[in-house]
């Protein structure tokens, strides 16, 4: 079991300062150094490289960071399972991304509360980042995400592929032509804030095609999709979101798609959890349930 050295060293890897995690967990700056000298010597290795005064993980480090991450989660949750061991019904606690949270899972838990009322479900919505964050810490079972992380430091499956595009209001002249690139940096960009998926693909796909956001004459960072849209569909500016989030709009002629020349991006939504995790199997059959429900879904618009 591991003891209360290696919280020690998770909040040291967490927020990089002796000081801080001393502050953080009540103890003094020296009790810290003596937690991963203890920690270091038990598994003979250097966890910290503090050359140039800069706190870096060395990889024996990253993978105990890794290691007792997932142990610390597990134990969160376990200690929560054996509550729960009397009843039949299903809970768990997960979080999603602004488009996958308010365009994709309604229906699907929906569909999963229909076939069985008495399922504990509680999500919560936020960017990424911050999902992640909250994933690490044992908060959340799982997570599904539209933005980039690094897939190595996570087990994780493909939820869905869905379609980024590009959408102005059906008055503009670039509705439903086919334009260049270089035409559509002229217009107003409105877009979420740093740090949400939906940005961060947008940055990337602007990469890809040799453009920044810089490149736009005018930017406006709004935090909230269905305000992006309302402000699109009036004119004000163009964005790119995923389909599934301007489904309706699409459909009743307030947005319009912009087809740019050699543009198509398809991205993943993912599905997840910490690796290596105890929980591997019941994580995977709540994924296999949220999958179906969202392939049912799907069919039933057909």
């Amino acid at each position: 079991m591991l003891d209360f050295r290696h919280e020690t060293f998770l909040t040291l890897c967490s927020c990089n300062s002796f000081t801080k995690t001393a502050e953080l967990l009540h103890i003094s700056q020296p009790a810290v150094s003596q937690h991963i000298k203890y920690l270091e010597a038990l598994y003979g290795y250097k966890l910290f490289d503090t050359t140039y005064k800069k706190i870096q993980l060395t990889e024996q480090g990253e993978l105990l960071r890794a290691f007792a991450m997932t142990i610390f989660s597990d134990l969160k949750h376990f200690k929560e399972s054996l509550s729960a061991t009397t009843a039949d019904t299903l809970h768990f606690s997960f979080g999603a991304t602004l488009s996958i949270g308010e365009y994709l899972m309604p229906k699907i838990l929906s569909r999963l509360l229909n076939k069985d009322p008495e399922m504990s479900v509680h999500m919560s919505v936020a960017n990424t980042q911050l999902l992640l964050e909250r994933l690490n810490q044992g908060d959340l079972d799982f997570i599904v995400v539209e933005g980039l992380f690094d897939k190595s430091a996570y087990d994780t499956k493909v939820f869905s592929l869905e379609r980024f595009i590009p959408v102005c209001s059906p008055r503009l002249e670039w509705a439903n032509r086919e334009v260049g690139f270089h035409e559509i940096v002229e217009c107003r960009l409105i877009l979420r804030e740093s740090g949400s998926g939906t940005r961060e693909i947008f940055e990337n796909v602007l990469q890809k095609n040799n453009y920044s956001i810089h490149a736009f004459e005018k930017v406006i960072e709004i935090g909230n999709m269905a305000a992006i849209k309302k402000m699109v569909a009036n004119g004000l500016g163009i964005t790119f979101l995923f389909e599934v989030a301007a489904k309706r709009e699409l459909e009743d002629g307030s947005l319009s798609r912009i087809n740019i020349r050699g543009f198509s991006e398809l991205r993943e939504f993912n599905f997840v959890f910490l690796k290596n995790s105890f929980f591997y199997e019941r994580y995977m059959k709540i994924y296999e349930l949220l999958k179906q429900a969202f392939n049912e879904d799907n069919k039933s618009e057909f």
